[in-house]
């Protein structure tokens, strides 16, 4: 099969497809996707978790409201309405942007399939719609193609059946009993939109805490907050997994065994590199499976650039977004290329309760030498906070004494 060649390849339609601009008007363009139009964020991600979890906060308040002096009840929550109010919103947006760039852009062609190097400059991409594969070249590449999430080793989880990110939003009723593998911001922000939905959540994490990347007084906080909401087993694993009368039975490394109605798999990510070849072409990967990229978002092959997940170790949508702003112009300019800049990296954990951050926790504030200084603050001492009549928020700051 003869190979078409290109200016541009640009593989995923996450912040990938935000990269054409006037200044790629007059590049031949090939767009590779495999899924959904709008990556992760859009479908499966941080978009439809934040509408879910504002139905979730909701309620949360109405469940607080005696307190405040007003009498309000939860008659019932409708997860079906809830659930075709969000990807009524969604699914469109999806479709809107395949159908821009298939037949509203003349200088772009669009391949639906799964792309795979077979040279460092050489993708070929399988798909039905395709008649099964076709063959492109181009001097500049974009990978964009993100990451999946990864499901642990637990004999008999396959038999049993198990959802994970990328459908659980999706499901047609609530489970009355739910089991989460996994302790980081997705099986958290799960277990708050479930829990609220009317689910009895077991949460199942193998490290000490849940949310290991915040600051350890925030980690200790969220974790008492969740063990009086949820089921909390730390420093556990699942052993075996397997279908009972009543379910799911899940076989515990502490020996106790739990049933459950439906689990989510929400254990961490991994990047799609190993599903597109790149080791065995010249591309040059970290232990984690990320591809390696340089401060201008550039691998280690010539005109070849990479973005978001599948490289980043920030697995957040507006990292991916201000890398494609890098990639975009040093794809156009690569005589004065543009750095991404990670020093600080704001973050969210939409779970309950909330977590925000940006900058450095203690932990490696001193690590990284500095004078380090610490206030912490109980939000229910400042004004807004009685308002609130919030008695279990804190806040942390963390600064460096010499400046």
């Amino acid at each position: 099969m003869a190979a078409a060649d290109f200016d541009l390849i640009i593989i995923g339609t996450g912040s990938g497809n935000s990269i054409l601009g006037p200044e790629f008007d007059d590049w031949r363009v090939a767009i590779v996707e495999r899924d959904v139009f709008g990556g992760t964020c859009l479908n499966k991600g941080c978009i439809p978790t934040k509408m879910y979890v504002y139905v979730a906060d909701v309620v949360e308040h109405i469940r607080h409201a005696p307190v405040l002096g007003v009498d309000a009840e939860i008659r019932s929550t409708r997860w079906r309405d809830a659930r075709d109010r969000v990807f009524g919103r969604i699914d469109p947006i999806a479709v809107g942007g395949e159908d821009y760039r298939t037949n509203r852009c003349p200088n772009v062609t669009v391949f639906r399939g799964s792309a795979r190097f077979e040279g460092p400059h050489t993708v070929r991409v399988d798909g039905a719609a395709l008649g099964n594969s076709a063959v492109i070249t181009a001097r500049r590449i974009v990978i964009a193609a993100g990451a999946r999430p990864m499901i642990p080793d637990i004999p008999g989880l396959d038999e049993v059946g198990y959802y994970t990110s990328d459908d659980i939003m999706r499901v047609d009723r609530v489970p009355d009993r739910l089991g989460i593998i996994g302790g980081g911001f997705i099986a958290c922000e799960m277990a708050h939109v479930f829990h609220a939905f009317g689910s009895s959540i077991t949460l199942i994490n193998r490290g000490p805490e849940l949310v290991r990347n915040e600051d350890h007084e925030i980690r200790a906080r969220f974790l008492e907050l969740a063990r009086q909401q949820y089921d909390v087993r730390c420093e556990t694993s699942v052993l075996q997994a397997r279908r009972s009368d009543t379910g799911i039975s899940l076989l515990l490394s502490d020996g106790a065994t739990v049933e459950v109605d439906a689990l989510l798999v929400a254990a961490g990510r991994v990047p799609n590199t190993d599903q597109l070849g790149l080791a065995g072409v010249g591309y040059a990967l970290h232990d984690d499976g990320r591809l390696v990229v340089d401060q201008h978002q550039a691998t280690g092959v010539d005109g070849v650039y990479a973005l978001g997940d599948i490289c980043s170790p920030f697995q957040l949508k507006h990292v991916a977004n201000h890398e494609a702003r890098v990639v975009a112009h040093n794809l156009v300019h690569p005589d004065r290329p543009q750095a991404s800049d990670h020093r600080v990296v704001p973050h969210a954990v939409f779970g309950s309760p909330q977590i925000a951050s940006v900058g450095f926790t203690e932990e490696a504030a001193r690590a990284a030498g500095f004078d380090v200084m610490v206030k912490v603050q109980r939000y229910g001492d400042t004004a807004y906070g009685w308002a609130m009549e919030d008695s279990t928020s804190i806040c942390k700051v963390v600064a460096d004494r010499s400046t």
